[in-house]
Order: structure tokens, then sequence, then C-alpha cells
């Protein structure tokens, strides 16, 4: 299943991270230094909060998480066959996770198509309030885990 992704900049992450568990009725799925993420079955939806990268309550990004490398190739195809600009990122470490990626660039903003690979130990990219990450490649692990 897919679902989009919502990445929130927040002033205070403990304070967050109680009231997204109290609105969806989800308790965060990772949590990190400066990060967490939900995976909220109802509605669909990757939440995503970053503290400390950017102004408090505003987008950091948004994308939609797929489940697999061929859904991110589909849409690195449907970018090419409209003629989307994007930039794909294949193995790299975002979010605590690696990932296959294309940022595929809108009017306004990017949006991202992932797939999680592997978990990762750390951020590994800056996320900016432009949206995207500055992401290095990596060598994948076998540990499972999500975005």
């Amino acid at each position: 299943m897919s679902r989009v992704q919502l990445a929130l900049n927040v002033a205070d992450l403990d304070e967050s991270i109680a009231f997204y568990a109290k609105l969806f009725k989800t308790p965060p799925a990772k949590v990190r230094e400066g990060y967490a993420n939900f995976a909220i079955s109802d509605p669909p939806l990757k939440l995503v909060l970053f503290a400390g990268a950017g102004e408090p309550g505003t987008l950091n990004h948004i994308g939609v998480e797929v489940e697999s490398p061929a859904e991110v190739g589909a849409a690195i195809q449907r970018a090419n066959s409209d003629g989307l600009d994007q930039e794909i990122q294949e193995n790299v470490s975002c979010c605590f996770a690696v990932q296959d990626k294309t940022w595929i660039q809108g009017p306004d903003n990017a949006w991202e198509f992932y797939a999680v690979l592997a978990d990762a130990p750390q951020l590994g990219c800056s996320a900016t309030p432009e949206g995207g990450c500055e992401s290095e490649p990596v060598a994948a692990s076998s540990d499972g885990g999500c975005c």
C-alpha cells in the first residue's frame, strides 16, 4: 500500500509526538534525536516530524511512500514520460532509512516518491525547508525499518 507522506517542522519534538499519537491513536514508528515518524493506517499517512530543521509549523516536504523499488521505478518512468524534472537517488541514507527515491519537481515544491530498503543509524541528510535532502549513497543493511 502506498501512502502520502507529510513532513513537518516542529518546535518541540516530545510535545508533537504526544499530540500526534493522541490525534491519530497511533504511537510513533521511529523516534530519533530531532526526528520522529508515524505510520498511520487511518487515514493512510506517513507523518514525519523534524525538530530544528525549519520554522516550526511549516511544511518540510511532501511525498509518497511506496512498498518497493519497482514502484519508485514506475514513478520515475511516469515523470520521464510526462517530461517532468526529477532527481533520482538510489541506495541513499535519508531520514534514518536507506531508500531508493526520486524527487519530482513541481512549480512550487518537489514531491518525494520513495521506498525504504533498510534502517539506518543516522539521519543521513539535511532535511531543508525547501524540501529534499542532501543524501549520500550507502551500503544497505538487512535490518529493515521505515522512514
